[in-house]
């Protein structure tokens, strides 16, 4: 007994010199960057150092050790301190701390995966709670015993993915999961929401079904016993919420409003690290433990492959399919060949028909309810770990997880979204269900791969090709069932696009994607009839698009370009061709949804709004000169 009291003892005493020491790397590289947020390191850094030198089982040397603990620094502005532990801890020497926010280190203002020892992008708050819980669920797909544990900032949780997150996470009884809270009572701009009542948040993460406990976040016997009922816990996620100080340990700052986001002044440096105390030049090692043992049939989703080739498609000519019907298709015919696929839902399977996939592999289904952004997050955390996840919803409701999504650009995710219902054409619901600003959306994140079938081959080709592709894929599929246009054999591309119709007398390419492609191949018919020639482009890669095609049909076709998309202008394909092909001085002109939509039959609205088959056919009328037409028509 008197040898373990001892050995506390001398842990305690370790642990408290290393959060002294995070503490005054912190300080020295927010002031020698100019730039950071100091204050927020000062409070977190006991937690850290309790995390990184007693709780994590972390081979740094491996960070990629499928059985390593997995840790999020939520509130990602606190990274300093997580840089410092990462340091102390043998990740890399701590002489490169002095290049924190420098255009030429990886150690930048908030976390991002250009270091291995970081998984997902923070800084966004309220979003690691939701990779937790993805990462949770991802230890328990691959039989795997590691924990994950994420430190949020109080302010955070104010956030509402937060409690879409907590709720899931508790409706999965995640007792892998760990949320510490670091409750510093103050957030950018005065006091959060319940300062330090910590209570307060406790009863919160109760009510929604965590087992929850309150500490000093700067006693740290308190803080590691807390981790160690933590892994005793059973059948829920646990909240460590710790009471902290902002600027812990400098009385110039220490829980004092006005210096969110400030680092300390040069001047002041030296005087700040003496109230710290400490010595620079005895360093005190933080050492994770090693990680757990793979249990008994563990599995390694970043080892593993498809196991066999896609089933190919197969459709009957005269066939009628919407896409969304082979999206769900060709998800259950990827849950076959790959067993890293996973997929996500907002309780709308049976519209998405993502529900074709629950029915084949309800194991590696997450149902994440009408929770948006905790089902992107999610998402993060599983493609982490090595699965690959594809996550579906109508596409208009995927706009309210735009900034999980465009996080997920920054870390440079293998993130797969299907929107479905996209545009006026879905008909009676209305314009709050018609997806009208998605490509736009996802044209704009950072590394995306935006794809819209015209067809139910198309369609399958393309989740195929999503699923193979490293990186974010947005796929856009349609509610109305369409003619299938291409045999069961087509080859598509990433970038490519498919001549439909062509001929040497062709005055104008018409340019349409998804369910324009048919109204397009309608005009055609009724142009070719009138004399009049023109080209039609299935433009099923939107971005990457293929330039080169679009050039090489503009100048065949008199440099006349006309884009139809059941989208609004703004962000949408006819932009899109437009910035491709306007260094070369070809006219691009678009036919899109300009007027808010209403409810009403898909046909008439496609009429309404000026992105029909008849639509196209007056528009190419006008653009093509009177003079040819008749010469056309003579011949």
């Amino acid at each position: 007994m008197a040898q373990a009291t001892t050995h506390r003892a001398q842990n305690l005493r370790r642990l408290a010199q290393a959060a002294t020491r995070i503490r005054r790397h912190s300080l020295r590289m927010t002031t020698t960057a100019g730039s950071g947020h100091a204050t927020t390191c000062l409070s977190e850094a006991d937690l850290l150092a309790a995390l990184f030198g007693h709780v994590l089982r972390y081979d740094v040397d491996r960070p990629s050790h499928p059985d390593n603990d997995r840790f999020i620094l939520s509130k990602g502005h606190g990274v300093p301190a997580l840089y410092a532990a990462l340091a102390e801890a043998g990740a890399f020497p701590p002489a490169r701390l002095a290049t924190l926010r420098r255009i030429d280190s990886d150690l930048e203002g908030h976390p991002t995966p250009r270091l291995p020892w970081i998984d997902v992008a923070t800084g966004s708050l309220g979003q690691g709670l939701s990779v937790g819980v993805g990462m949770a669920i991802a230890a328990r797909l691959a039989r795997r015993a590691y924990r994950t544990y994420v430190v949020m900032g109080d302010a955070e949780t104010a956030e509402g993915a937060v409690w879409e997150a907590a709720a899931l996470a508790s409706h999965r009884g995640l007792d892998n999961l760990v949320g510490i809270v670091d409750v510093n009572r103050l957030g950018q701009s005065g006091p959060t929401m319940y300062g330090h009542d910590l209570d307060q948040l406790a009863r919160r993460f109760r009510a929604f079904g965590w087992h929850a406990m309150t500490i000093d976040g700067h006693d740290l016997a308190a803080i590691v016993d807390a981790f160690e009922a933590a892994a005793r816990v059973r059948r829920q996620p646990v909240a460590i919420l710790a009471r902290t100080r902002k600027g812990k340990g400098v009385a110039e700052v220490e829980d004092r409003e006005g210096w969110h986001g400030k680092p300390l002044p040069a001047e002041r440096l030296d005087d700040a690290l003496a109230a710290l105390g400490g010595d620079d030049a005895a360093r005190v090692y933080l050492t994770p433990r090693p990680p757990a043992a793979a249990p008994d049939g563990a599995i390694d989703p970043k080892r593993l492959a498809p196991t066999e080739a896609v089933e190919p498609p197969s459709y009957d000519a005269d066939d009628q399919v919407a896409t969304r019907d082979a999206y769900g298709a060709a998800l259950a015919k990827l849950g076959a060949a790959d067993p890293r696929i996973v997929v996500l839902d907002g309780d709308v399977k049976d519209s998405t028909r993502a529900g074709a996939f629950f029915e084949a592999y309800p194991d590696r289904f997450i149902e994440s309810f009408v929770a948006e952004q905790n089902m992107v997050g999610m998402a993060m955390g599983l493609q982490a770990r090595g699965f690959v996840p594809f996550v579906s919803t109508f596409a208009c409701f995927l706009t309210r997880a735009f900034d999980q999504i465009r996080m997920a650009g920054i870390s440079r995710a293998n993130l797969k979204l299907a929107g479905s219902h996209a545009g006026v054409s879905i008909g009676e619901d209305g314009p709050s269900q018609m997806g009208l600003e998605d490509l736009a959306m996802m044209r704009a994140v950072a590394g995306a791969t935006v794809l819209y079938p015209a067809d139910a081959v198309a369609t399958e080709r393309l989740v195929a090709l999503a699923a193979a592709h490293t990186g974010i894929v947005y796929l856009r599929t349609t509610r109305p069932k369409t003619p299938i246009l291409y045999p069961n054999d087509e080859e598509f591309t990433i970038g490519g696009c498919k001549v439909l119709r062509a001929g040497d007398d062709d005055r104008l390419t018409i340019v349409a994607a998804g369910i324009t492609v048919h109204e397009a191949l309608r005009a055609h018919a009724t142009l070719a009839e009138r004399g009049i020639a023109v080209r039609v482009i299935d433009l099923y890669s939107i971005e990457p698009l293929d330039r080169d095609a679009l050039l090489a049909a503009a100048r065949e076709t008199e440099h006349r370009l006309l884009v139809v998309e059941d989208h609004y202008p703004a962000g949408g394909i006819g932009e899109a061709v437009s910035a491709a092909v306007a260094a070369e001085g070809v006219a691009v002109h678009a036919l899109a949804v300009r007027t808010l939509p209403r409810s009403g039959p898909g046909d008439a609205l496609l009429a309404r709004h000026g992105i029909d088959a008849d639509a196209i056919v007056e528009s190419v009328r006008a653009l093509v000169p009177r003079a040819r037409h008749r010469v056309a028509a003579k011949r």
